[in-house]
């Protein structure tokens, strides 16, 4: 199976996690995210940058997930109302880490927050099947420069 990441430039050549605070997993843990589609990836990458960085700054990263490898799945149905908030990431988090602790499966298949009919992937880099998720290729991110004109102009509320 293929999945895909926007990154930095700088980061594109390798799948290193950065340890942060995210939707799926609290800070320290070694987790990637990545998505089912290249527009999805592109979108939740925008959703992020909040107009900084602009798309010449950024690649597309093409990762083999082995069809070997298990995958554990969370749905939307077992989700709670409000789970997709930005501001509160404490449900996800508490799925997301319970995975990562167990470390059963390098892969979780979640919702997307700003898709949910999509999927994205929280990639375990402790787990020893993690070895075998490779990237395929990194090719340049060309949007529409309209897309561009969006980021450089956007302003937080």
């Amino acid at each position: 199976m293929l999945a895909y990441r926007i990154t930095h430039k700088n980061y594109a050549s390798s799948l290193s996690p950065s340890g942060a605070d995210g939707r799926w997993a609290s800070g320290g843990r070694q987790v990637i995210y990545c998505a089912d589609s290249i527009p999805l990836a592109f979108l939740e990458n925008m959703i992020r940058r909040q107009g900084v960085g602009f798309n010449h700054d950024f690649k597309t990263v093409i990762i083999d997930i082995p069809d070997t490898l298990k995958i554990q799945n969370v749905s939307v149905s077992d989700l709670n109302e409000g789970w997709r908030n930005f501001k509160i990431y404490a449900e996800c988090q508490l799925i997301g880490n319970l995975w990562y602790d167990k470390l059963k499966t390098p892969v979780l298949k979640v919702p997307s927050a700003v898709l949910p009919e999509s999927n994205n992937f929280v990639l375990n880099t402790s787990h020893p099947g993690f070895q075998k998720i490779k990237i395929v290729a990194v090719t340049n991110l060309v949007p529409d420069e309209r897309i561009e004109d969006i980021l450089k102009n956007y302003r937080k509320s």
